[in-house]
């Protein structure tokens, strides 16, 4: 198992780099890995079961293990047949305004680095305006 952690600071205020995360059907608008996103709600919440779609029509189920949005910061698995990948995201108060989100990533190393490359590039759009 291997762990590794991510951290992105923009000007994007907390709050709505928080909605960001909490609205999944907007995921696919940070997150180039990401083309859809299956849940039966519009906004996280623990224990919901959803899949997320990526390039080529893959699909991997996931589920929501943990939100807290007093604190900003939820966590969730994603399979891949017997393989999870644990990610735990937060968003706090950037040091000079705007925001900071972190990203720890954990699994199987070969998942985990190849995932970094994308999950830095999905947390940099994060707390940055979208275009």
């Amino acid at each position: 198992m291997t762990t590794l952690t991510l951290h992105a600071t923009g000007p994007v205020g907390p709050d709505e780099a928080w909605e960001r995360y909490a609205v999944p059907a907007r995921w696919p608008q940070l997150a180039p890995q990401i083309t859809g996103v299956e849940l039966p709600v519009s906004r996280l919440a623990a224990g919901v079961r959803g899949r997320i779609r990526g390039p080529l029509g893959v699909t991997l189920p996931f589920v929501v293990d943990t939100v807290d949005e007093a604190a900003r910061h939820w966590s969730w698995t994603v399979s891949l047949g017997p393989v999870r990948l644990h990610l735990l995201h937060w968003v706090t108060e950037g040091p000079d305004g705007g925001s900071t989100t972190g990203l720890r990533v954990s699994g199987p190393a070969p998942l985990v680095v190849g995932y970094v490359p994308l999950a830095h590039l999905a947390i940099g759009r994060l707390v940055r305006p979208l275009r």
